[in-house]
């Protein structure tokens, strides 16, 4: 696991520096062995995604895991790999600021994901608010001296969002431009899935993670001028699907 403050600060910067080249494609992680062989593979990175990570320990997306098993598990994964680690960190499990940073450093992260959904009470975050606390965060890392790569997620085109859908791109752009100005190195907008929408968001300032789906493969991510694309747990349940299919195998 990276430790060392230079090692750390190294790592961090050679994250930044990816959103700006090449399309960053993270084919996201749940453990050590994923991990190991998406590194091996030869990918400049390496992302948890939560949803996988929480259903390998038990648990419900959406902060249904204690914190300390999520960052136990991070810790693993930190421990195998020497490119740099992202975790998604989910809301921050109302951890302070610099809390967080301190949890991410010490498995060694370099980045996060940080949504604005309010989990406890449901619907999104008040956008000022959260750009406050993506604010804070920042700073922390600052203090820690480690200039810790913020992905910050924006839900406003998931279902359970209570946002009306004539109105998620407006709210998408608004809430990214917010969480850039508090210093938010990326944007996600999770769910945005027509190339009209994805357009229009590439238009924010500074870079944008993107999702595959229907209408946009790789390719034309790459075209429209999306700068990361993240797999979420995609690769986890197809993982779990193949076992299933081998299991009940057995049993024909």
């Amino acid at each position: 696991m990276a430790t060392d403050l230079a090692d750390l600060t190294a790592r961090a910067e050679r994250l930044r520096a990816l959103h700006h080249g090449e399309m960053l494609v993270l084919p996201n992680v749940w453990d050590a062995a994923s991990a190991t062989i998406v590194a091996e593979a030869g990918f400049p990175a390496v992302a948890t995604a939560s949803a996988a990570v929480s259903a390998m320990l038990g648990y419900p997306d959406g902060e249904g895991a204690p914190w300390q098993e999520m960052f136990a598990a991070a810790g693993r994964i930190g421990r195998v790999v020497t490119v740099p680690l992202t975790v998604d960190a989910e809301a921050g499990y109302g951890l302070p600021p610099r809390e967080l940073v301190d949890r991410l450093l010490d498995v060694g992260a370099v980045g996060c994901n940080l949504e604005d959904t309010d989990h406890r009470a449901g619907g999104l975050v008040e956008a000022g608010a959260h750009a406050q606390w993506l604010a804070d965060v920042r700073s922390a890392a600052d203090d820690a001296g480690v200039p810790v790569v913020i992905n910050a997620r924006v839900d406003a085109f998931l279902p359970n969002s209570g946002v009306a859908e004539p109105d998620r791109l407006a709210e998408a752009i608004r809430r990214g431009r917010l969480y850039r100005e508090a210093g938010a190195d990326c944007i996600y907008p999770i769910g945005a899935q027509r190339r009209e929408d994805v357009a229009a968001l590439v238009a924010l300032p500074g870079p944008i993670n993107g999702n595959t789906g229907k209408e946009l493969d790789l390719a034309a991510l790459r075209e429209l001028g999306v700068a990361r694309v993240s797999y979420g747990p995609r690769f986890y349940r197809a993982a779990l699907a193949d076992l299933k299919t081998a299991v009940h195998q057995l049993l024909a």
